[in-house]
């Protein structure tokens, strides 16, 4: 249970900070965070989570790493419902107090709400295909450096930084393509407070992620296999 509690905050942090910059900060010029701040945020969550709660569930704030983790050889299939679920919920909590912050001024539109999506939903009008190709991609590379920096013989204490910054790197690609999910617990938290069209093309970033994460997990553990 402390397990799933650490995976419940952590996510609703990842929520909270990550879209939370994107809805609160993001449209404001004078900021100067635009994309790059939004991606730098995100990246954040990851890292300081990592050395928040790392100890306690791994920090995995995501059920695509999870199955990735569990298909490399790091984690076991009887964990990972509840952690799925814990980060799920987390999500949908975060995404509930930004909501609740986000209107809480006259006149505020919401939009997308940070949600991702392809065609129309797409910040940058990319399709369907281009969509899933980036979601499987960035996915699959996130999960690759995850299994990598975590490795018995990676150097110890720099796997937060790696994750992070490799989280970082992943949104300045893939935002304009998807507005960046490689996460599903973070797509469905904004998709259900946006509704419509964000609702009906979720299944994609969920699939895209887990097939992504899969075959991390399957390529990993027969290239550098625990000993």
């Amino acid at each position: 249970m402390k397990k799933h509690i650490a995976e419940f905050i952590g996510t609703l942090w990842l929520v909270l900070g990550g879209c939370g910059s994107a809805v609160l900060a993001a449209g404001f010029p004078e900021l100067g965070i635009g994309f790059v701040g939004v991606s730098i945020a995100f990246g954040l969550t990851v890292v300081t989570m990592a050395y928040g709660i790392g100890h306690i569930s791994g920090c995995h704030l995501n059920p695509a790493v999870t199955i990735g983790l569990w298909m490399g050889g790091r984690f076991e299939a009887k964990d990972v419902p509840g952690y799925v679920i814990s980060q799920v919920l987390g999500g949908l909590a975060g995404a509930a107090i930004l909501y609740v912050i986000a209107t809480g001024k006259a006149g505020v539109e919401l939009g997308g709400f940070a949600s991702n999506g392809y065609g129309e939903a797409s910040p940058g009008g990319y399709g369907m295909t281009a969509a899933l190709v980036t979601e499987v991609v960035m996915t699959f590379i996130f999960l690759f450096v995850i299994l990598g920096s975590t490795h018995s013989k990676a150097p110890a204490g720099f796997a937060g930084l790696a994750i992070g910054l490799c989280l970082v790197l992943i949104h300045l690609i893939s935002i304009p393509v998807t507005n960046t999910s490689v996460n599903p617990a973070r797509s469905t938290s904004q998709a259900i407070f946006a509704g419509g069209i964000y609702l009906q093309q979720l299944w994609l970033f969920w699939v895209a992620p887990i097939i992504g994460a899969i075959l991390a997990g399957l390529v990993y553990k027969n290239l550098s296999p625990e000993e």
